[in-house]
């Protein structure tokens, strides 16, 4: 790695300026956007060879009229890396990592994140490949989850007594048991499992679910969950960096694969202070200039 100062642009889409469906969806996810970006801005800022950019912050927000894609390619134009967060729906992730281009992009590849884009299609390459996904569950399946096939978070998911079939939606499954996240530091040379983290779902009389929370770190790792979160690194090859994956514990199967998330999430927040280590700085070094 050279001796030069890194410049490197940070971008969450929500805190960012990005268009949002609707006001609802906006104050819904734009905390957790705000928990991610400050996260990794934190991180980058104790690196000595790095100059940090954020937008939102530092007075740095896209033109009146300015799309997302412009702005991020214009600002990734100016910088050495950029490290951006956005929804994977409707392609958005996978078309800013082409425009930003391999050189300068941190994170997962533009195939990978379309993969994962898509939930049933991730459902059922990893099953595949093997792992414990709600599909193993759908013979006597008494509940289902219905949600936005490239959704985010828990926006427009409830739990239904009965499969739907809705132009838009995948249903899967209703897993019992808890819900957990796992961090993932993926590089070249393979995946390190960072954390098991706690994840705080609720459900209204209504069914719809709504995430509450993450704890990051919550507890140790068990060999059967990190065992699925490898399977899931070797399975989708172009994972790169901060990924996370959503599972849920059964109570008589373990760990089962609910969705992958290929880029940073809210877990994020707090991770580097819990493990004692600067996951910014490790990420990036994997990078060359």
């Amino acid at each position: 790695m050279n001796d030069k100062r890194r410049r490197v642009f940070v971008y969450e889409y929500v805190s960012g300026g990005g268009a949002m469906p609707d006001a609802a969806t906006a104050a819904e996810l734009l905390p957790l956007g705000l928990a991610m970006r400050d996260a990794m801005a934190a991180d980058l800022r104790l690196l000595p060879d790095c100059e940090t950019t954020v937008a939102g912050a530092d007075g740095l927000m896209p033109d009146p009229g300015e799309a997302a894609f412009d702005f991020v390619a214009r600002q990734a134009a100016l910088h050495d890396l950029a490290w951006i967060v956005a929804p994977e729906s409707g392609g958005l992730l996978a078309e800013m990592a082409r425009m930003v281009g391999p050189e300068r992009w941190i994170g997962c590849t533009a195939e990978a994140i379309e993969l994962c884009t898509s939930k049933r299609a991730t459902l059922q390459a990893l099953s595949r490949h093997g792992v414990a996904t709600p599909l193993d569950f759908a013979a006597g399946a008494r509940q289902w989850v219905l949600k936005p096939d490239d959704g985010a978070g828990c926006v427009d998911t409830r739990r239904v007594d009965a499969p739907q079939q809705l132009p838009g939606m995948c249903c899967e499954p209703w897993v019992d048991g808890q819900a957990f996240s796992v961090s993932l530091l993926c590089g070249p040379a393979g995946v390190e499992v960072l954390a098991l983290n706690r994840q705080d779902i609720g459900i209204d009389a209504e069914g719809r679910l709504s995430f509450d929370g993450v704890a990051p770190n919550a507890q140790p790792l068990d060999a059967a969950t990190a065992r699925l979160a490898r399977q899931v690194g070797a399975a989708i090859p172009g994972l790169r960096g901060f990924v996370g994956i959503d599972l849920v514990r059964h109570p008589e199967h373990g760990p089962v694969l609910i969705e992958v998330n290929p880029r940073v999430t809210v877990a994020y927040a707090g991770m580097s202070r819990a493990l004692g280590r600067n996951l910014a700085g490790e990420i990036l070094g994997e990078q060359r200039c």
